[in-house]
């Protein structure tokens, strides 16, 4: 097998294909990055004399080349070659000869990789940031359609209080902002340059790491060449930590949404065709895609737990089982696109029921309405609590306030006007906490 380790002296394939694992399918996700690192490397070693003007400018020439296959979709890894490491320069070898075997004066394969990996995780946090504001956006769009349309509240699976369409959608917004700032400092984790620590003690080479940074369009260094080292494991676990938050709180919309979707509560419906049914029951609408999602979620969050007990006990320096690392966290990632991606489908074509209150049963939520209109008229409050708990438990309890013209409770039939409140939403400032979490 090529590598770019060889001394001569070749490993078992047992030892080569254990040690591999699955490098090579997910280096493919490195490629691009990969290449794009060593340009900016070469140009360093270029200005500081390693490389002469024109071999740097055939690497270049050479880089684009496989840059340009990597975006066709021609670019492969050879069977026998171990990782996009040793594939990137064993084709600029063969191509350009000897000067091939130049661009890896003045790093490692623990700061390359480390490199490719901290582009790819920015790229991706860009990614899911973007699919995070188009989910946000839906949501809000819903809340202020629904804003005036009741929603019953529960607490412990009891109905509770007067909510709305409004309250419940702009909830999972508000959310999401406040995720966005688990992922915003996931990105800036990544966004440090950790090229020129090679293998964790630097080099003799009088290397250029802020041209690099620059070059790379990193917003900074990491310092330490030891320190770069151990964002190793840390990155990951921060990306995994984040998408963990946004997946919770899809995890908990889909739960919603597969009671809400129940005929039992019938407060939401999908069209037939975005819902699954039964091979024996034939009135089934089953609520698949958000059971799906419900899973893929719990999934994403356990990737951080994995991380933490991959990385657990292991000392300063590279440790070989930092590689299967890509293993936990790629997976969660693709989920994590996957799930965004649904949940919004799904919320676009969401319909609500706009008559939940003609079921009596929901008449007692409105208890707290009664209470508080009593306190307000001078009654003890817990006079007032007593007045109308024995109206209920006598099973004659009616809400006596405010109705519209046909007859119905409606939000503005509430007296909610306090900040986040069903009757204020405050849908422009949580749009505006979007707006300043967004990186």
């Amino acid at each position: 097998m090529a590598t770019l380790w060889n001394k001569g002296i070749s490993a078992t394939k047992a030892v080569e294909d254990f040690t591999t694992g699955k490098d090579r399918e997910l280096d493919l996700r490195l490629a691009k990055f990969d290449v794009i690192g060593s340009k900016a490397h070469i140009k360093m070693l270029q200005k500081i004399g390693l490389l002469k003007t024109e071999e740097e400018k055939k690497l270049q020439r050479g880089l684009d080349e496989i840059l340009e296959e990597i975006s066709s979709g021609k670019f492969k890894l050879a069977t026998d070659v171990e990782d996009i490491h040793s594939q990137v320069e064993l084709l600029l070898t063969k191509r350009l000869g000897t000067i091939g075997k130049k661009i890896h004066s003045g790093r490692s394969r623990n700061d390359q990789v480390l490199v490719d990996l901290k582009l790819f995780f920015k790229e991706e946090c860009e990614i899911v940031r973007d699919e995070v504001v188009e989910l946000f956006d839906i949501l809000q769009k819903l809340s202020e359609k629904y804003k005036d349309v009741i929603l019953p509240g529960y607490t412990h699976f009891q109905i509770a209080m007067p909510s709305s369409f409004g309250l419940w959608f702009g909830a999972y917004a508000e959310t999401l902002a406040d995720d966005m700032l688990m992922l915003r400092a996931a990105h800036s984790i990544a966004d440090q340059n950790p090229l020129g620590s090679a293998a964790g003690y630097g080099s003799s080479f009088p290397l250029d790491r802020e041209m690099t940074t620059k070059l790379l369009g990193f917003k900074t260094l990491s310092y330490n060449s030891i320190a770069a080292q151990l964002g190793r494991g840390k990155t990951e676990k921060a990306l995994a930590s984040a998408i963990g938050q946004i997946a919770g709180t899809i995890n908990k919309l889909a739960e919603d949404c597969c009671i809400y979707m129940c005929p039992n509560f019938g407060f939401i419906k999908f069209p037939d065709e975005l819902t699954t049914g039964s091979s024996i029951m034939p009135h089934k609408k089953n609520p698949d895609v958000w059971e799906i999602l419900r899973g893929n979620c719990n999934m994403i969050q356990a990737a951080q737990n994995e991380i933490s007990m991959m990385t657990t006990n292991l000392p300063h320096g590279y440790h070989r089982d930092y590689q299967l690392l890509k293993e936990v966290i790629f997976p969660a990632l693709e989920k994590m696109h996957v799930s965004l991606k649904m949940a919004k489908y799904m919320l676009e074509n969401i319909s609500v029921n706009e008559d939940i209150l003609k079921d009596s049963k929901y008449e007692v939520m409105f208890t707290v309405e009664e209470v508080n209109q009593l306190a307000a008229a001078g009654t003890p409050f817990r006079d007032a609590y007593k007045t109308v708990g024995i109206k209920v438990n006598k099973g004659n309890y009616k809400f006596c306030g405010k109705r519209d013209s046909n007859g119905r409770i409606t939000v503005s039939s509430l007296n909610h006007t306090h900040s986040g409140s069903i009757g204020n939403l405050c849908n422009k400032e949580i749009k505006k906490k979007m707006q300043q979490a967004i990186f």
